[in-house]
């Protein structure tokens, strides 16, 4: 097992950042690499509460960790601090018993330079699963993050919570 951090500034507010965060229908815009699409099934943004999500590839040929082309994982939201930490722990769904390990995923908020450091460190990352894969795929989190608090309108949903 490993740990990857990534982090990057976006230029919003932490408050909203958070937003981003611990909203399902935001998750499922930003939470998911290029080549992919997310499924929230379950999301309860509270410390103790459970989350569920699919991300499935486009391409029908791509392995994914859960069988067929999808990588399911689940979990709960072990801290919460609102604008500052969202700390998840969770593990994929597969009959892997390497995949199944339980990882955590700490996302720390700190206002900086008139937006916001966002910074994701995984812990307890599978050795099955590629380090590159594993940093290459939050980057683009990142940067889907980014384009959706960034933005003029900045999504209704996470706006409207």
């Amino acid at each position: 097992m490993y740990a990857t951090r990534v982090s990057r500034r976006v230029q919003a507010p932490a408050a909203l950042v958070y937003r981003a965060l611990t909203d399902p229908d935001a998750i499922a815009a930003w939470r998911v690499p290029a080549g992919m699409s997310a499924r929230v099934h379950a999301f309860d943004a509270r410390e103790g509460g459970a989350f569920r999500v699919s991300l499935t590839y486009d391409d029908a040929s791509a392995p994914g960790k859960s069988g067929g082309r999808t990588d399911t994982y689940h979990g709960h939201f072990a801290r919460l601090v609102p604008d500052a930490l969202v700390v998840e722990v969770f593990a994929f769904e597969s009959a892997d018993d390497a995949l199944r390990a339980t990882m955590t995923m700490t996302t720390t908020l700190t206002p900086a330079g008139g937006g916001t450091d966002v910074e994701i460190l995984h812990e307890g990352i599978p050795d099955t699963v590629p380090r590159e894969d594993n940093e290459l795929g939050t980057r683009m989190a990142l940067d889907n993050l980014a384009r959706l608090v960034e933005r003029p309108d900045r999504g209704r949903s996470v706006e409207e919570q």
